[in-house]
């Protein structure tokens, strides 16, 4: 049971003036802290600082069931993404990705090959991509080769599992992006299914073959990196139009539950940045900023982002800083690398 959980959990799991703004001077630095954590008046660095400092033993994300501690590898690796994302934190994006490719870390997430979780190997490949590593050779695995063994004739991408077919829009959202980025490209049949799941108003739905088609806020974010990535921009552009249409007034999103969240606006302005829609993400941006822990906070808390207006929580702002800093930087999925990125996980500098 503890693995189905499991698999729920991780599937569900041309900007020049406006990028400028990423760097704005909000507080007044103080002395140079120690070299492993230096201060920053850079708050999309501040975030990805704190989310570092949260990793068990420096690399990895730990989900307890029944007392019990399990590896959360689909957070593990969010984080990853996000360090790419804010271009710090290199030093534990080296260590988780490491932690990733042990055997057991592995196979637990991906499957052992007679088990096979697409959407889990899309992300990891995602993820050892962003790394500049080579996903055909990950712990021993060709992850590229399990990921297109997993495409149905009808171009979707699913499990292979005695748990059930766990797969959905991110799975096929993850998997296009993932192998965009190969020699091969993506499969013309796997973009084609992923439009093919567009809802009437222009949105795309998180399940597939629902009696009644419903749209998703963080599901057609994906869909639009992806479809973007795959070059099929007139497929987009309804979606792109339904997430615009469903952004509140002070930038934020919701997923449906009428609780505006950094989760899902992170997502969201991920996706409108890639699209080249600036105002709406510099609103999402800013409304994101003021879910930030401030240096009127406690000091252990300062950077991260809390998953409501309701403030900050411990059981949900890992998740919601690993969402939120790729929305806060705007860069996509498609383009995503870690190149470059400096080794200390900052801290917010504060007067």
């Amino acid at each position: 049971m503890a693995v189905r959980r499991h698999r729920a959990r991780t599937l569900l799991t041309g900007v020049l003036t406006a990028l400028a703004l990423s760097t704005v001077l909000l507080s007044v630095a103080t002395a140079p802290a120690a070299a492993a954590t230096p201060p920053t008046l850079n708050r999309p660095d501040a975030a990805a600082g704190w989310l570092a400092r949260q990793l068990v033993d420096g690399e990895r994300f730990e989900v307890v069931f029944d007392g019990v501690a399990y590896p959360d590898q689909g957070l593990t690796i969010d984080a990853v993404l996000a360090f790419a994302a804010a271009k710090v934190a290199d030093t534990n994006a080296t260590k988780a990705t490491t932690w990733l490719a042990r055997p057991e870390i592995l196979t637990g997430y991906i499957g052992d090959g007679t088990e096979a979780y697409a959407g889990a190997t899309a992300k990891l490949a995602l993820a050892v991509q962003v790394r500049g590593g080579n996903p055909a050779a990950f712990g021993g695995v060709d992850l590229i080769t399990r990921l297109r063994g997993l495409q149905a004739p009808s171009g979707r991408f699913s499990d292979r599992s005695a748990f059930g077919d766990y797969s959905n829009q991110f799975t096929q959202a993850f998997a296009l992006l993932t192998l965009g980025r190969t020699t091969g490209g993506a499969p013309a049949s796997g973009a084609a299914y992923l439009a093919g799941t567009r809802c009437a108003d222009g949105g795309y739905p998180l399940y597939f073959d629902q009696p009644t088609c419903t749209s998703d806020v963080d599901a057609t974010a994906l869909a639009v990196q992806a479809l973007l990535a795959v070059h099929r921009p007139a497929d987009a552009a309804p979606a792109i139009a339904w997430l615009v249409s469903k952004q509140a007034a002070d930038g934020s999103f919701n997923n449906g539950s009428g609780v505006v969240n950094a989760n899902s606006t992170g997502l969201a302005a991920q996706a409108l940045a890639v699209a080249g829609r600036p105002v709406a993400w510099l609103k999402a941006r800013g409304f994101l900023l003021t879910l930030q822990v401030r240096c009127t906070g406690p000091a252990a808390n300062r950077g991260a982002i809390a998953y409501t207006t309701a403030g900050f929580d411990p059981a949900t702002a890992v998740r919601a800083t690993a969402q939120a800093v790729p929305g806060l930087t705007g860069s996509g999925l498609a383009t995503l690398s870690a190149a470059g990125a400096r080794p200390a996980a900052p801290v917010l500098a504060c007067p």
